[in-house]
């Protein structure tokens, strides 16, 4: 059986992730490709995966949910257009990955999953890496998570068919929200909230796994 590659070869295919698919295909917000560098991707998935964490490709984590394509991560992650100070709020735990990442750059990150044994293995996770801002619940995405409303970015990894109204009056007006909208597909939306309502920007053609809410689950 082949052994899993060692730390030292891991940092080096976590290297060449960021300059050959995330860097070379336009991502230039030197905090986004730091933070890409910085995040160890193979903590984040099963022992057995490890030596794919590093693939241009999502991997599959169980519960019918994945942990998105690098290069996904970071252009979600570069279009909230974080600042140092900012409180995020992200739909859609998973494995962790994207919220190390948003840990990285924002000031708070706070997340909701829907599937308890992913929250659970969230928070160990984090814990363990020292990630002290990055807070995890177990919930329904949809609703938000309004006791530490108003958030600068909210971040729904996961596809509703609608915007949900709850994060968008979670979202503070200047703020941005990054969400795949459909069905099989999706259009990947920035939304910017204003004084006036919501601009909107279409960004990408994505596929996301639906957005479960928690009674279905």
């Amino acid at each position: 059986m082949e052994l899993p590659a060692p730390d030292d070869e891991l940092a080096i295919r976590r290297d060449r992730m960021v300059d050959t698919q995330i860097r070379a295909r336009g991502i230039s917000d030197p905090r986004v490709l730091e933070a890409m560098r910085r995040v160890e991707r193979h903590r984040f998935v099963a022992p057995r995966e490890r030596d794919i964490a590093y693939g241009d490709h999502p991997i599959a984590i169980g519960f019918g949910q994945t942990i998105s394509q690098p290069y996904i991560v970071a252009f979600m992650t570069e279009a909230l257009a974080l600042g140092p100070d900012a409180r995020a709020l992200e739909i859609g735990t998973g494995s962790a990955y994207q919220t190390a990442v948003l840990a990285e750059i924002a000031r708070e990150v706070y997340s909701i999953e829907v599937v308890r044994e992913h929250a659970d293995r969230a928070t160990q996770v984090l814990r363990e890496l020292g990630y002290s801002n990055a807070h995890v619940r177990f919930g329904d995405g949809y609703a938000g998570w309004p006791d530490a409303a108003p958030f600068d970015a909210i971040i729904v990894t996961a596809a509703p068919d609608h915007i949900p109204p709850p994060l968008v009056e979670q979202l503070r007006v200047g703020g941005r929200l990054v969400v795949p909208i459909g069905r099989t597909e999706q259009d990947l939306l920035v939304l910017t909230r204003t004084e006036y309502g919501l601009r909107e920007e279409q960004r990408l053609a994505v596929r996301f796994v639906p957005l479960v809410r928690a009674d279905h689950v």
